[in-house]
């Protein structure tokens, strides 16, 4: 964690390009999920370790089971981060657990053991439900100010609510809502601060009590499935622009650029599996274009006659050089080349699993980007269930790490075989001078062979910080 700084810096580095300077990643932590498998079984954080110099290399080294059943653990987040660098009280030893359905919050101590956490805190629902009226709680980011913030999907009740609960970062007390009163978005999911241009930007998936089961597409055509951009001014906490998406439905996950000031970034579209560029224009308010669709494929087998791509993650390089996303549902992962964020190039693809395999119940009647259906990924002698789903980027670039579980309630929609099978973790060698992507055939964590029974295993965390939790100031 060597940076240039005269005095005892804080957690994270200065800036993005510096972070990219930072030790390669030994170990990863990822929440393991039993919820809607046929295991009974508290959801768990896995550490796993990654050095290949490690006579561990590829295995699960440590299991810190969560004292509850079916929370659904997702994604997670830090105590503190890069926003806080320049503070030499804070450290990064925290990793926030926010559980999407009981609506929970574990705070783990990996500080201490990094390779063995420890459960430090349990922030249980009926304090939040209390204190915010929220639940269902999604991205976790923590602020320059010391406090951390949690979205969420909706209310106790499972209706729509798109709000942020505010934790102190040192007690992990819940403070109340970072919103004004009654100020909360229709919907919740992700989203993304930018101080210097007085902005945060917040996505939407669906409520909680529309989404909580599986996908049916009858919410789709009543509208209960998220279209907006929601654009909040950062010092006054209210919303100022509901930014409709052009063909765009359920935005996920939303990046800005890494560059601190800069006024622009990306968000991918699940079901319409569009990528949009927001952006701030010359009046000085924010605008949406699409810059990237990928058509879907008319297919026979499936629930639909037309299968989408299901964008669910994507990333920015810390140089915001390459932009990677996964397409669950057709089980490719790219990457594109941003230089000219107007016009993004794709310079790296990969099947790897996904719906429209060869000798899978689906067959593929036309296909504007494939002139075959591909074939099934096996790395190792396991078959990959599933599809890319949550990914995450070495700091330098060039390795990237991917998990194939979205959600469990999906997942055992989508992908059965991934509830009896488990899903796995693999590795893509990334070309980051000319643009590729080149799978590892020796990198597979198999968490269908976990001791409890078959894992969903989902986002991944390094304990240093990565390109999805650290915001610069």
């Amino acid at each position: 964690m060597d940076t240039k700084c005269e005095n005892k810096c804080g957690p994270g580095y200065p800036s993005p390009l510096e972070a990219m300077k930072g030790p390669r990643e030994k170990i990863v932590y990822l929440p393991c999920i039993y919820r809607n498998t046929n295991t009974e079984a508290p959801d768990y954080l896995a550490t796993v370790d990654i050095d290949p110099k490690s006579p561990q290399y590829c295995q699960v080294i440590h299991r810190l089971p969560m004292p509850n059943l079916k929370d659904e653990l997702h994604h997670s987040g830090w105590n503190t981060c890069s926003s806080c660098f320049g503070d030499s009280t804070k450290s990064r030893t925290k990793l926030v657990l926010p559980c999407l359905i009981s609506s929970r919050i574990y705070v783990v101590d990996v500080g201490t053991e990094p390779r063995a956490p420890k459960l430090h805190k349990v922030v249980e629902a009926k304090d939040i439900h209390a204190k915010c009226d929220l639940g269902y709680l999604h991205t976790s980011h923590c602020l320059a100010s010391g406090e951390v913030m949690v979205s969420s999907l909706g209310d106790p009740q499972g209706n729509g609510k798109g709000g942020f609960v505010l934790l102190d970062g040192e007690t992990f007390e819940v403070k109340g809502t970072w919103e004004r009163p009654g100020g909360a978005a229709l919907m919740g999911y992700d989203f993304w601060y930018q101080p210097r241009h007085n902005v945060m930007i917040s996505t939407e998936w669906a409520a909680p009590n529309v989404l909580r089961d599986g996908f049916n597409p009858a919410d789709v055509e009543a509208g209960l499935y998220g279209s907006h951009l929601n654009v909040w001014d950062w010092q006054r906490h209210e919303i100022v622009q509901n930014l409709p998406l052009p063909d765009g439905l359920i935005p996920l996950e939303i990046r800005f650029l890494h560059n601190p000031a800069a006024s622009q970034g990306f968000v991918g579209c699940a079901l319409s599996s569009n990528i949009h560029r927001f952006y701030k224009n010359e009046k000085g308010t924010w605008s949406v274009e699409k810059v990237i669709q990928v058509p879907p494929k008319k297919v026979k087998g499936w629930i639909l006659p037309e299968m989408p791509a299901l964008i669910t993650d994507i990333l920015l390089s810390l140089d915001d050089r390459f932009l990677y996303f996964s397409n669950w549902l057709h089980g490719d992962l790219r990457q594109y080349d941003i230089s000219d964020p107007k016009r993004p190039r794709l310079t790296g693809q990969l099947f790897l699993g996904g719906s429209i395999v060869k000798g899978g119940p689906v067959q593929v009647l036309e296909d504007q980007e494939l002139k075959c259906q591909p074939e099934p990924l096996v790395v190792k002698g396991k078959r990959v269930a599933g599809g890319p789903q949550m990914i995450q980027l070495s700091l330098d670039g060039k390795r990237l790490y991917l998990t194939t579980s979205l959600y469990s309630g999906w997942d055992k929609q989508f992908y059965p075989d991934l509830i009896k099978e488990g899903s796995v973790m693999l590795q893509i060698d990334v070309d980051t001078e000319k643009g590729g992507l080149k799978l590892n055939p020796n990198f597979l964590v198999d968490f269908g062979k976990e001791p409890l029974g078959p894992a969903l295993a989902h986002e991944l965390r390094y304990p240093g910080g990565d390109c999805s939790s650290d915001i610069w100031l």
